[in-house]
């Protein structure tokens, strides 16, 4: 069956035997066009299955009223909530999303950010993924003056607006926790740490170590994809190792989940053999038992603060050429996986 054709304003002024001007008027509620010579027109175009080109209009005012949205994956509790921020300050805003993914691909972000450019996004909102070595291919937004916002994931030596945490201190606060409670020898299991993330949060781990004389050691770092898989693939590895850790940095609160069961499959105990520290402050935390120490990480804060900079820049109250960095408070939430002492109080 051949698809319709889309109904115009020149199809409702032939139908009426009426100028097309009178007809763009008359469909927004112009004055200029009595009331019921709109009423006749507004109910011919909803006879007709009229639907206001919203896309071809905004182009003539040279928006969109549409904002691209790339993120690393969309399988985390983290970027949902992140979303979710996003979301509510662009609705209320007036613009429309246009969602893709990398899936931790450089090659598909190059893909994604090349598409939303040639859909005529107003900005940009970016998380990068594991393997992306710069950010060249966001060129084109620069050169057309488009505003580009990172989050979470960012190049922090790059001239542009990015909304993160301070990954350092985090790193250092959950490593200094667990040395707190007795623990000499902390696994760390984290991502790829060519994305600064990751790496800030293990120089944290280093610095900590060192601060407190205790040696930092090659082998208790395993570098994961932070999956469910991962967190298998964790636990055995610490099983395996002699003499067995006495706590783990686990820099991901589902992975860290699914590490703590496997450990408890094979007769370990959480904390008194092995204290456990995660990161993110997912719903999975409060679930496990026991419940799961973690890193406060205000996913909805950071795209409400994301979106907002963003809208700001659009609207001209901020000037887009203008560099900063915004860090989101975060904070150690202490539960029962980690606390050895028995002094400790958990929050």
């Amino acid at each position: 069956m051949k698809p319709k054709k889309d109904i115009t304003i020149y199809d409702i002024a032939q139908k009426l035997s009426i100028s097309s001007a009178t007809v763009s008027r008359a469909l927004r509620d112009h004055p200029a066009v009595s009331k019921s010579t709109r009423k006749k027109i507004q109910e011919t175009a909803k006879v007709l299955g009229y639907r206001h080109n919203n896309f071809a209009s905004n182009l003539r005012k040279q928006q969109t009223n549409t904002i691209g949205v790339i993120v690393h994956e969309l399988n985390s509790n983290f970027i949902t909530s992140v979303l979710a921020g996003i979301e509510k300050v662009t609705a209320a805003a007036g613009y429309d999303l246009i969602i893709t993914h990398s899936a931790e691909s450089f090659e598909r972000e190059k893909k994604n950010a090349h598409n939303l450019f040639h859909k005529r996004v107003d900005g940009i909102l970016a998380s990068l993924a594991f393997d992306t070595p710069d950010l060249h291919h966001f060129r084109e937004f620069d050169q057309r003056g488009i505003p580009l916002i990172f989050f979470d994931r960012a190049e922090e030596q790059d001239a542009y607006t990015k909304v993160i945490i301070d990954n350092y201190k985090c790193g250092y606060q959950a490593t200094q926790h667990l040395i707190d409670q007795g623990c000499k020898k902390i696994v760390l299991v984290t991502a790829n740490l060519s994305r600064n993330v990751y790496a800030r949060r293990h120089r944290g781990y280093s610095d900590a170590l060192y601060d407190n004389g205790l040696k930092y050691q090659k082998e208790l770092v395993l570098i994961k994809d932070l999956s469910e898989k991962c967190g298998v693939e964790a636990a055995l590895q610490i099983l395996n190792m002699k003499p067995l850790p006495d706590g783990a940095f686990i820099t991901n609160d589902f992975s860290a989940a699914v590490c703590m069961q496997t450990l408890k499959e094979n007769g370990i105990r959480i904390p008194e053999d092995i204290a456990v520290v995660g990161f993110n402050n997912d719903a999975i935390g409060k679930i496990v038992e026991p419940q799961l120490t973690t890193i406060n990480y205000p996913g909805i804060t950071v795209g409400e603060i994301a979106a907002s900079n963003l809208i700001a820049q659009l609207k001209g109250d901020i000037n887009i050429a203008q560099t900063n960095t915004i860090v989101v408070r975060s904070e150690l939430i202490i539960r029962k996986s980690s606390l050895k002492k028995a002094s400790a109080t958990p929050v």
